[in-house]
């Protein structure tokens, strides 16, 4: 485990800010409230901040560059974010007063969604074909590593940049033969389009030996030294809600179409149900307890980013997660 020592707490900071006092606490997603966004409502809806004395307010977000400065400035003092952008934001800003603290996505939900009629039936059919992938996409900057991992001829590729917009109508048009994207998000926006979802395959590149993980809790780290108990009983109730997504995915879905009425709840349940099976609740959660990280795998992610980034300091795996702050692991078991 990884640890960073917490600093000593004046006996009056902890009488005036209470674990279980009913506190306000302002959370900013990375993206809109869709099916992976349950679990945080759910907390709200079934009651589980209230009981650990939190009344949290979600708001949405535009990316993971947009969570990770609001949380580091104090602007919200608890959001959700990629820890690989994370890990990029403190190199570049050192000491920056943010830091993860619970991972979410145990598996990154970085993919590529190809259609294989158009010869992708998996990751041995990228070379010689045509991948359209929007520059500014988490998983198109991931790529370079699956590709190193692989031994995949990344030149043999033709890449098409596309558009957010028109990345899945492209591959639903046949203009190119796979797409960079979340497992999550582009094989159902395809599907939706009239792709069959029996033309349709999923490369996760955890499944492929990229060790990264994926979005976190992450918190202003000057709130959490002052406040732990409120940032540990957050993050219980949050496994709570995580559990109550696991048990009903579709009562998820429907308590995010409730804040989102424009949405779908039967996609948002099968967006939510994709990314408890392939990203939280992995193996490695359900032996473990949901939340911690394997410090020899985050040494071997870091390495792989070495591929698609370079470092301006020496990584260091405490500044970018703690595990300080997590309830105890039996507290965190996803067992129903």
């Amino acid at each position: 485990m990884l640890h960073k020592t917490l600093p000593l707490i004046a006996a009056g900071m902890i009488a005036t800010t209470p674990a279980f006092a009913q506190t306000d606490i302002p959370f900013t997603l990375d993206w809109r409230f869709e099916g992976p966004s349950a679990p945080y409502f759910l907390a709200i809806d079934n009651g589980h901040f209230a009981d650990a004395g939190l009344d949290v307010e979600i708001s949405a977000g535009e990316g993971s560059l947009d969570a990770i400065p609001k949380v580091a400035t104090g602007a919200f003092p608890i959001g959700f974010a990629d820890i690989n952008s994370l890990i990029r934001f403190l190199d570049q800003n050192p000491g920056a007063p943010v830091t993860a603290v619970m991972m979410i996505y145990d598996s990154p939900p970085f993919s590529i969604v190809g259609r294989k009629s158009l010869g992708i039936n998996g990751i041995e059919d990228l070379e010689g074909s045509t991948l359209g992938a929007p520059p500014p996409d988490g998983a198109w900057a991931q790529f370079p590593i699956l590709a190193a991992v692989n031994g995949i001829d990344a030149s043999t590729i033709t890449v098409e940049p596309v558009g957010f917009p028109t990345r899945e109508p492209s591959l639903a048009e046949g203009t190119v033969d796979s797409v960079t994207g979340f497992n999550f998000s582009s094989y159902l926006s395809a599907a939706r389009l009239g792709v069959p979802e029996d033309d349709l395959t999923t490369i996760l590149f955890a499944d492929h030996g990229v060790k990264l993980y994926g979005n976190a809790i992450i918190v202003n780290t000057d709130y959490a030294a002052a406040n732990p108990e409120i940032v540990t009983a957050f993050l219980g109730a949050v496994v709570d809600g995580v559990r109550d997504a696991l048990a009903d995915p579709a009562a998820g879905a429907a308590a995010v179409i409730a804040r989102n009425p424009a949405g779908d709840v039967d996609l948002e349940t099968r967006r939510l149900q994709m990314a408890l099976d392939a990203n939280i609740a992995t193996v490695y959660a359900l032996e473990n307890g949901m939340g911690d990280i394997d410090p020899a795998r985050m040494a071997e992610a870091l390495e792989q980013m070495t591929i698609v980034y370079d470092f301006q300091n020496a990584p260091d795996a405490s500044l970018y997660f703690t595990d300080a702050y997590l309830p105890p692991a039996e507290e965190r078991s996803l067992a129903q």
